[in-house]
């Protein structure tokens, strides 16, 4: 494959797309060009005192600039990890830890991303989920009283629902934690790039393969005075919140996304949003299918639907035969064939369920391709069933 050229698809009717970059967007341009020029640049290690050291440090530190700007943080609220899911580890467990005399326990809306989730059950407490309304949509009011309760550490709010899309009032929750002394995670991994941070958090997570940087690199902000210790064996760099050697070409790479994502942010979302609209309203026509997720304070990108009598994996089996890649359930317990725990909390049909997200150069003729092919192979999975 040539650089820059799509990835290939199945044959089928109509055009074919990859319809499933909320679980990795494809690389940017800006990104790849940057790769490959810091490559010969950024190899050795930035906390050395040789040239070639001072050279990956220069670079390590625009990269960290960008970042800041990109998000409107200080510099030194920027570190970059490993993954985004290593991220939301060290965010979320670092405010916990440094609020270890006040409590052990996590609260979090009941649609957290499974990290989140993982990383509550990894230490001991008694863990509080808030509910959520129909949209997937967790009360401020709701996550106040839930931290208001003794031996609370902590409480999590992702910035926007990585399965259907849903922004959730950050800032909101924000002021209703005030007084409390609770400080807020934020998992910004799904809406970095595509929306503005939100206001309020103590520390925060995002990952540049969302937004097209390469995969690999996560954001760990943790704002200026929040108290966060590193809750993991530490290492012998400067940063406390360092996660070992950086790797240099691939976070400038993250950043040049980054900045390049959020300049044209505005014309790309309005572009994706209108396609998004467009899927909405086809699928609500396909027989016995909910369209789930708020039709409008939403994520410019994403739409989640569910099939009556029709299983997930089967229907993204048949879609991807057809030349349409998209994605079943919660992209991260899909392979465990679970129910999706954001749609069971939503009160939604948790099985048969398909997320579409719309890459950055999706084009019309993607989404109508889709469009033409998905009541065909619902209608085939159902007769399959006798139904």
């Amino acid at each position: 494959m040539t650089p820059g050229s799509r990835p290939a698809t199945s044959s089928g009717t109509g055009a074919g797309g990859y319809l499933d970059a909320a679980s990795a967007e494809p690389l940017h341009p800006a990104a790849r060009e940057t790769l490959l020029a810091a490559l010969d640049q950024g190899y050795a290690d930035p906390r050395r005192r040789h040239r070639a050291a001072r050279t990956s440090r220069l670079l390590l530190d625009n990269a960290r600039e960008v970042v800041a700007e990109c998000l409107e943080v200080r510099p030194d609220e920027v570190t970059f990890t490993s993954s985004g899911t290593d991220a939301v580890h060290r965010g979320l467990l670092g405010l916990r830890a440094g609020r270890a005399r006040h409590g052990d326990a996590v609260v979090h809306s009941a649609v957290e991303h499974s990290a989140v989730l993982h990383a509550a059950a990894w230490v001991p407490g008694d863990h509080v989920a808030v509910g959520v309304d129909r949209l997937g949509r967790v009360d401020p009011a709701d996550v106040r009283r839930a931290a208001s309760a003794d031996g609370v550490a902590v409480a999590a709010v992702q910035a926007a629902n990585h399965e259907v899309g849903t922004v959730q009032p950050v800032a909101e929750v924000a002021a209703a934690l005030a007084g409390t002394g609770v400080p807020l995670f934020v998992d910004a991994c799904a809406s970095t790039g595509r929306l503005p941070l939100a206001a309020g958090w103590d520390a925060a997570a995002a990952s540049a393969h969302k937004w097209g940087g390469p995969a690999g690199v996560g954001l760990l902000l943790v704002r200026k005075g929040a108290r966060w210790r590193n809750p993991f064996p530490g290492d012998d760099r400067v940063d406390e919140r360092s996660t070992g050697f950086e790797n240099v070409p691939a976070a400038l790479a993250a950043a040049a996304a980054l900045q390049a994502v959020v300049a044209e942010r505005e014309e790309v979302g309005r572009r994706q949003a209108a396609l998004v609209d467009r899927v909405r309203s086809a699928v609500a026509a396909v027989p016995d299918t909910e369209v789930v997720g708020d039709p409008r304070d939403r994520l410019p990108h994403l739409v989640t639907f569910s099939c009556l009598y029709v299983d997930g994996e089967a229907l993204v089996d048949g879609l991807d035969r057809r030349g349409h890649g998209v994605a079943s359930g919660s992209a991260c317990t899909a392979s465990t064939l679970e129910p999706s725990h954001v749609l069971a909390a939503m009160g939604a049909l948790t099985h048969g369920n398909v997320r579409v997200s719309l890459a950055r150069g999706t084009t019309e003729a993607e989404v109508e391709g889709f469009l033409a092919a998905l009541p065909e192979v619902v209608a085939g999975i159902r007769s399959e069933v006798g139904l």
